[in-house]
């Protein structure tokens, strides 16, 4: 098992016009993710992310909640329309009045492919083994339960676009 790496795939039942709108919209992601971004996504650009509750899970919202309103920057590294969308973010940075903004960041990459069912969404976030030894473990484990989550919010929402 890799300590460097977290890579979720699943088959979503949308077509990958749709399923690209809602990972490279900065408005549509944070209706799913649950955050609220500064401005739209543009490859070499970084935006200010905001926690917000998620509009498609009041569970997930509710789990959010002490969160809210916590900042953290998010760059978009590249835009490959239809194709593939990467950023870097500090991981798991949720501890209030700690400045990670010296610390390494993860590359996060959304690949897309068309398939028969719909269209096949990888996310791999990876980079874990350049964050401080100190916090490592702590992000790489929540953040492979979050990137499940995110992966059943992305769903869910993409249902409720097709109603």
């Amino acid at each position: 098992m890799s300590t460097d790496r977290i890579e979720k795939t699943v088959i979503l039942k949308a077509p990958r016009e749709r399923v690209w709108r809602a990972v490279s919209d900065a408005a549509e992601f944070g209706r799913w993710f649950g955050v609220a971004f500064d401005g739209a996504f543009a490859a070499g650009k970084s935006v200010t992310g905001r926690i917000v509750p998620t509009t498609v899970d009041d569970e997930v919202a509710k789990m959010q909640k002490p969160y809210e309103g916590m900042a953290f920057a998010f760059e978009v590294a590249s835009l490959e329309p239809m194709r593939r969308i990467a950023f870097r973010w500090h991981p798991f940075a949720i501890e209030k009045g700690v400045d990670y903004s010296q610390e390494p960041m993860t590359d996060i990459v959304f690949e897309l492919e068309e398939v028969p069912d719909g269209t096949r969404l990888t996310i791999i976030e990876s980079g874990f083994d350049r964050i401080p030894i100190a916090r490592r473990a702590k992000a790489f484990a929540a953040n492979d339960r979050g990137w499940e989550k995110q992966v059943e919010l992305l769903g869910k929402f993409l249902a409720r676009c097709a109603q």
